[in-house]
């Protein structure tokens, strides 16, 4: 596994050249219309400018992404959670489809980009790229010491849904409301799904009184009584009570 690891590693960086040294990321977080699980979209990259398509996904989904391109030297790599740079497929050497389970949840980018040789010579390529998920992630395995009586919504991965009181911004309040579902992994842990004013997913992860978030983000925690009060970034501010997270 070790050096199935480095190797990805090495063919990314030599391979695929998906960044130049004077290459600029923009990310775009995807999130599909209600009712639907892919999205279409269309774009164009020139030099080395590269793309980052952000889409939160649960573990045990499956993931597919497709391209075409009028740039043979146009490609996509996927990352997984918390990777920067290791991918775990590489466009350059496996094509412009590919389809796989994943194995965390979290947030995946999916980077498309123009090959180093084509980005120095300022080179343009126009894409259209397809991005879907599907299945129910959690469905296929009940993690251990999860309870099999807490019911999941109907037409979702969640055994419960609702709001939370949020706020964006240097000071914390409770003076908006976000939405959230969770999905219950035993006691005392607990993914919270949570969507903040703009439109992008925070995902909580709560283990033994710890919380975490995904992309490496910072977090802040405190609890008074039932209610968890959690600063992320030094700006998205939440409050999730105890009965979210275990029932009840």
């Amino acid at each position: 596994m070790i050096c199935r690891i480095i190797l990805v590693s090495i063919l990314f960086n030599l391979a695929a050249g998906a960044v130049s040294a004077d290459g600029d990321i923009r990310v775009e977080r995807v999130q599909f219309k209600q009712g639907e699980s892919a999205a279409v979209i269309e774009g164009t990259i020139t030099g080395g400018a590269t793309v980052d398509y952000v889409l939160g996904a649960l573990q045990g989904q499956d993931m597919n992404v497709s391209m075409t391109t009028d740039n043979t030297a146009n490609y996509f790599n996927v990352l997984p959670p918390g990777s920067e740079d290791v991918a775990i497929f590489i466009g350059s050497t496996s094509g412009d489809n590919w389809t796989g389970t994943l194995e965390a949840g979290g947030d995946y980018k999916v980077r498309v980009y123009l090959m180093r040789s084509a980005a120095r010579r300022n080179e343009s390529a126009r894409y259209t790229i397809t991005l879907g998920i599907t299945g129910s992630g959690v469905a296929s395995a009940t993690p251990e010491g999860a309870e099999s009586s807490d019911a999941r919504v109907e037409g979702t991965p969640y055994h419960a849904t609702g709001q939370v009181p949020c706020s964006m911004g240097d000071a914390p309040s409770a003076s908006e409301q976000c939405a959230f579902g969770v999905i219950r992994k035993g006691p005392g842990s607990a993914e919270v799904h949570v969507t903040p004013p703009g439109g992008f997913e925070r995902v909580l992860i709560f283990i033994d009184d710890k919380v975490s978030a995904t992309e490496g983000s910072s977090v802040k925690s405190s609890k008074s009584g039932d209610m968890w009060s959690l600063e992320v970034n030094d700006y998205e501010h939440y409050q999730i009570p105890e009965a979210v997270i275990s029932g009840g």
